[in-house]
């Protein structure tokens, strides 16, 4: 949890955070691709808690353009086709710092895969400063490896910035013994141990992310991105959410 730090809003309890989202998540109602003012929107959520004096990483999937495990599936070269997912986790990490700075939030997007043209490569210091000085940290292309998640991704970038918690924005409000969308009796679970998330396979994150943030002790909160002002709501305690923890 965080000790007061200047400009920090005294509701909130942490000081810094990872976001975590995956790329369906800017899909909208569209079956591909990028929905402008859904994108508009989580910026929004995001350019809330940043005012609110916290200050913020996100890690973006790929999936509403191009999954890796997918296309390994229908014959492609496995770590072709997750240098390619790479590629469209910088995409959606690109949209989505331009429409944090159209609503005044400095954002940097910082490439695993270095391509200096459109963004920053991966260089831990100089991250953690872009932090300090208030900027919104967008980490993209996953680890830089294949055969790793974004959710791994995010796990690792968090614990090297010093993140307190990793969210995961989602379409629910939380982690379920079941799909809540397809049986109405499934049961929400308010807290839940690393160990447990992995024994039942919750669906939280991938077997690796779970493992490392147990490792760290890095927290993992769950909630729904879709409720307009949950993320600041959750960062000060509020809410439904579920907390993955020790």
């Amino acid at each position: 949890m965080s000790s007061a730090k200047p400009g920090l809003d005294p509701a909130m309890k942490y000081s810094r955070v990872m976001l975590k989202i995956s790329g369906e998540a800017l899909m909208g109602d569209q079956g591909y691709g990028l929905h402008p003012p859904t994108v508009a929107r989580i910026a929004r959520e995001v350019q809330n808690v940043q005012q609110a004096g916290v200050e913020v990483c996100m890690v973006i999937g790929g999936g509403n353009i191009f999954r890796g495990l997918a296309g390994s599936a229908q014959g492609m070269e496995r770590t072709t086709a997750d240098y390619m997912g790479m590629l469209a986790t910088v995409m959606n990490a690109l949209a989505m710092q331009s429409a944090l700075e159209q609503v005044g939030v400095f954002t940097r997007v910082i490439s695993a895969i270095p391509m200096d043209q459109v963004c920053e490569p991966y260089i831990r210091r100089r991250a953690v400063r872009h932090l300090e000085k208030k900027r919104v940290c967008i980490f993209a292309a996953g680890t830089g490896n294949p055969y790793f998640t974004t959710d791994t991704a995010a796990t690792l970038r968090a614990s090297e910035m010093g993140c307190e918690a990793v969210f995961k924005g989602t379409k629910v409000d939380g982690v379920y013994n079941k799909d809540p969308k397809k049986h109405p009796d499934a049961k929400r679970y308010e807290r839940v141990s690393y160990d447990e998330a992995l024994e039942k396979h919750l669906g939280v994150m991938d077997a690796t992310a779970i493992a490392l943030a147990r490792d760290n002790k890095l927290p993992i909160i769950v909630f729904s991105l879709d409720e307009p002002g949950g993320f600041l709501s959750i960062l000060a305690g509020q809410g439904v959410y579920t907390t993955v923890h020790s």
